[in-house]
């Protein structure tokens, strides 16, 4: 005669399906979240619209021209005397990047005269901020 067993034991069991939704998740909150870090630390301005990559520059430099023809390295209000001066200590690497972000009814004279003074300040490469288009 043969006697069963009162308790049956059972295996533990990992459901993987569960576990793929959750990572699923995680990555899309990641995704959303990096998007909204994307900051500029500049001044806001109606910029020109096109198409182009992200940015991939950890702390970028920002060089603003508002509509008025103020200009910011970053948010600090500099005029076209001193911003080599306030710019060239915020330069670092072989080859350093500015990001001109100028207001679409800014003027072309102020603009390429602030990107002159960059260039004296040691910027090497200058990437013009736009309102991406899809």
């Amino acid at each position: 005669m043969k006697l069963r067993r009162l308790r049956q034991a059972r295996k533990g069991r990992i459901e993987i399906i569960p576990m793929i939704d959750v990572m699923f998740f995680l990555l899309a909150t990641f995704i959303v979240a990096s998007l909204a870090m994307q900051n500029l630390h500049s001044v806001r301005v109606n910029l020109p619209k096109g198409m182009a990559l992200p940015l991939r520059t950890s702390k970028p430099v920002t060089l603003t021209v508002t509509r008025a023809n103020r200009l910011f390295i970053g948010t600090t209000p500099v005029t076209l005397a001193t911003l080599a001066a306030t710019l060239k200590p915020l330069l670092h690497g072989k080859k350093p990047s500015v990001i001109v972000n100028a207001d679409r009814g800014s003027l072309h004279g102020v603009v390429t005269e602030a990107m002159i003074q960059a260039r004296q300040a040691g910027a090497a490469h200058f990437l013009i901020a736009i309102t991406n288009v899809h």
